[in-house]
């Protein structure tokens, strides 16, 4: 019988794309970079290169949060310092949390089931965005608990990750346990290390390319309540 859901956050609950979107733009005006907003694109690939070289294991957290914009800077030929590449992150690490847009459906499906289940966030997302995040938007009302792995010291999709998680909720019985998110290397992998049952948000119906065993897929999160009807 499934008691506890294990959220992601960006992407999954948040429309991250959009926020990022907006951190970026704003990055730009402020530090009066010559950059089009077109190019927002570019950084996307780069940072979704560095996150999942994270996820492997091949980095460390602090190459991604400066290492991802020094290779973008890089591309466009922008002459940069090391305060830069620090300030710029930390500006966009606030603002990250200052943006927030629900994916469709994603506020009204926790308050649904929050009578009924206890849900927690875990995310891989650095501490000043997450956080700036689940207050803005209100989901630090609504969750039992947060996860953040730059707290918890170390990353979805490791089985240890998902260890913790187990130990602060207080149950170790992984038949209690259902995870809902939208990355099939970070969420829904870090689900079949765990050995718990998986939902994989994925409203662009894009193919399984990762190797990794997906129980339910969702295009609308409400399709959640529906699942744990039937489970």
């Amino acid at each position: 019988m499934i008691k506890y859901l294990l959220w992601d956050i960006d992407a999954t609950l948040l429309n991250f794309k959009k926020a990022e979107y907006f951190a970026m733009r704003d990055g730009f005006e402020k530090f009066q970079l010559p950059i089009d907003e077109s190019q927002i694109k570019n950084y996307n690939l780069i940072n979704d290169k560095y996150w999942k070289r994270l996820e492997r294991g091949e980095i460390t957290r602090e190459m991604v949060l400066h290492g991802r914009f020094r290779e973008f800077f890089d591309g466009l030929n922008i002459a940069y310092t090391d305060e830069l590449i620090y300030d710029f992150n930390k500006f966009y690490q606030v603002e990250l949390g200052n943006n927030i847009f629900f994916n469709d459906n994603a506020k009204e499906t926790l308050k649904a089931l929050e009578k009924t289940y206890k849900q927690y966030a875990i995310t891989n997302g650095s501490i000043v965005a997450q956080k700036g995040k689940l207050k803005k938007s209100g989901l630090d009302k609504i969750f039992d608990g947060v996860f953040i792995s730059e707290e918890v010291g170390i990353d979805k999709p490791n089985k240890e990750f998902f260890d913790i998680v187990f130990e602060n909720i207080g149950s170790t019985d992984t038949r209690e346990y259902l995870l809902v998110g939208d990355s099939l290397t970070s969420d829904i992998l870090g689900a079949n290390n765990a050995g718990i049952k998986n939902v994989w948000y994925n409203p662009e119906n894009a193919d399984n390319k990762a190797n990794v065993k997906v129980d339910y897929t969702i295009n609308n999160l409400k399709e959640v309540i529906e699942i744990l009807e039937n489970i």
